[in-house]
């Protein structure tokens, strides 16, 4: 076990950290080629937008749909606990968006190559 003279002498003594030989070469030779590199490919607004802003107003109108639904259903309740509603809409619904998001991607991805 190390006593506080042991600690005091150990630390006393100063040696010199020099780094390894080509450290500096290689370290400035990783930011030449850092540097030299292109530039970052910017994300491409100009082809996310317009689907972002479908996808905004898909899920608006979805909220305005579910509210006039719940609304609709409210009233309509003691029709509909015989009839085996199965929300048939809302799967036609789906289906029609998912075509059209796969029409659309393919046209974009068409129009490009």
């Amino acid at each position: 076990m190390m006593n506080h003279d042991d600690l005091d002498r150990t630390f006393s003594q100063e040696e010199e950290i020099v780094p390894s030989p080509g450290f500096a070469i290689s370290v400035m030779n990783a930011v030449r080629r850092e540097a030299s590199s292109p530039p970052a490919i910017p994300f491409p607004w100009k082809w996310a937008l317009p689907g972002l802003a479908a996808w905004i107003s898909v899920l608006v109108l979805f909220v305005v749909a579910i509210r006039a639904q719940i609304g609709a259903m409210t009233l309509a309740a003691p029709v509909l606990q015989g009839t085996g509603y199965t929300g048939a809409e809302w799967i036609g619904l789906a289906l029609l968006l998912a075509f059209a998001s796969v029409t659309l991607s393919m046209r974009l991805v068409g129009a490009r190559t």
